[in-house]
């Protein structure tokens, strides 16, 4: 009975630690960048789906955003298409750009939108081709249709949350002439947080958070100024696949996003424990060393 009874009171006492910051974040926008393993793996999203929607009961506003590298790579393997990328870029031709928006918005989107909904009527799908939400322009010619975000209109993501709807988006974008592009989800992310003028952006990673010296686990930085990041990003100490994510969230914050977050999609309930918890599981970027 003890034992139990001191499990009861743990229980009661993480609850009564987020209520605070459930009342500071309620009626703010939270965007989630979605994507590496906690997509991938059936366990780790379906704790996501419950997290973003504990997250809309209590008040908050998440907006998912996500793309889907692996799923294109497969579906473009099993229609017969070889994958081929410059510079680490994907080459989008028309037909991939349909194999994009197959698995992007006919796949992935769904999948999203269904497992959020399992825990009541939400979530709702769209890409950035509706309402011209994404209007980009084109990369590279030698990409194909791979664009930058030029402009965000957000009138059909905050129709969505006055309507009391989880806006789940799919990162496929349009040019001036309405050709479809394939838009990194990073940068969407980042340029839709900026649009709705969120109070956090977060990116959910296949690392820990941010470290001091890479790749060094221990040393775990769980809060970080604007400057600091800049100073690790300039003395080299990112690593290369993180650099892109941290250049998103600086540049977020500058145009006025509150805060910014890398978190590991890997740790079950990671939104949960790095909103509603005064330690955290990752690292907090915010725009100055008193902003926290």
């Amino acid at each position: 009975m003890g034992d139990r009874l001191d499990d009861v009171r743990a229980r009661a006492a993480i609850l009564a630690e987020a209520l605070p910051y459930i009342r500071e974040f309620s009626g703010r926008t939270v965007v989630i960048k979605y994507g590496g393993h906690a997509m991938e793996n059936a366990a780790l999203a379906e704790r996501f789906a419950q997290d973003v929607v504990l997250m809309h009961l209590v008040g908050i506003r998440p907006v998912v955003v996500h793309g889907g590298g692996p799923q294109i790579t497969e579906l473009m393997q099993r229609l017969g298409k070889e994958p081929e990328f410059v510079d680490g870029l994907r080459v989008t031709d028309a037909e991939t750009v349909d194999i994009v928006r197959m698995a992007l918005v006919g796949k992935v989107n769904r999948e999203i939108v269904g497992a959020i909904n399992q825990h009541g009527a939400f979530a709702v799908g769209l890409s950035g081709e509706d309402a011209n939400l994404l209007r980009v322009r084109t990369r590279d010619p030698r990409l194909g249709f791979v664009g930058d975000v030029e402009a965000v209109d957000p009138a059909i993501v905050e129709r969505l949350q006055r309507e009391d709807l989880i806006p789940v988006i799919a990162t496929v974008g349009v040019d001036d002439a309405g050709q479809a592009h394939n838009v990194n989800a990073d940068a969407v992310a980042a340029a839709i947080a900026v649009a709705l003028g969120a109070e956090k952006l977060v990116y959910l990673t296949d690392v820990l958070g941010v470290y001091e010296d890479f790749p060094d686990e221990a040393s775990l930085i769980s809060q970080i100024d604007v400057v600091g990041m800049e100073r690790l990003l300039a003395e080299g100490k990112v690593g290369e696949g993180m650099i892109p994510k941290l250049r998103s969230c600086i540049e977020a914050i500058g145009a006025g996003v509150g805060r910014a977050h890398i978190l590991d999609g890997r740790v079950p309930h990671a939104l949960l424990l790095e909103f509603f918890t005064r330690e955290g599981v990752g690292t907090m970027i915010t725009r100055t060393v008193e902003d926290d």
